[in-house]
């Protein structure tokens, strides 16, 4: 998708890939990624989510990267947060305390701007994206994380003819193909999710499931 599509997402306020709630995954699994407090954890594509206020709370400082600058003020208006704001290369950078959030181009990004990640949380970032934006993104998070990186990746998966995404449609097998050569992948879980997609369902989806791994690069 363009820039200038999801530009125009957030500013007509169509955003209903944004969940108030923080994701099941999320709370269910990050343990299991083994992630010691106080590590940097990457968010790419990161919106407003309030999945970055929850692993802020476990204690994990936030680096989030968002195209949208109406999503990264939002983020900081909506939980009553001050950030001071400042030019980072070609990013406006947003920051308070722990939560650094990276306005503009996650293709821009560089291996110093990501030098101390050790974990990334990927929700709605891989499955944002059409089939050779989702390889030239995979390609680019590789060339970006150091040795050791853990990721916590989250996918949709659905019979594609039913939908043109956003959300796209992921499944394990794109999965390996992307990662396995950089990363060691272990499936945790896969679960119906039509239920609770109502806005999928009235698209034309008849059969949803969401699925969570773990990804270590090696």
């Amino acid at each position: 998708m363009s820039p200038e599509f999801w530009h125009a997402r957030w500013q007509r306020n169509e955003i209903g890939f944004h969940e108030e709630k923080i994701h099941v995954y999320l709370q269910e699994f990050w343990s299991h990624v083994h992630l010691p407090k106080g590590q940097q954890v990457l968010v790419p594509l990161c919106g407003k989510s309030n999945d970055m206020l929850w692993l802020l709370e476990q204690g994990y400082p936030i680096l989030g990267v968002e195209l949208s600058p109406i999503a990264v003020a939002a983020f900081f208006q909506d939980n009553q947060l001050s950030p001071r704001q400042f030019q980072r290369g070609s990013f406006t950078c947003w920051e308070q305390e722990d939560v650094q959030i990276l306005g503009g181009d996650f293709f821009a990004l560089t291996p110093s701007d990501t030098s101390t990640v050790t974990g990334v949380y990927d929700r709605a970032s891989l499955i944002a994206l059409p089939e050779e934006m989702r390889k030239r993104y995979a390609t680019h998070l590789i060339s970006l994380l150091p040795q050791g990186t853990k990721m916590l990746l989250i996918t949709l998966e659905y019979p594609s003819q039913e939908m043109t995404g956003p959300p796209f449609s992921v499944g394990e097998t794109e999965v390996k193909r992307l990662y396995q050569d950089h990363f060691t992948i272990q499936h945790f879980a896969t679960k119906e999710a039509l239920s609770e997609a109502p806005s999928l369902k009235a698209r034309g989806v008849t059969k949803l499931t969401e699925s969570a791994y773990l990804l270590e690069k090696q």
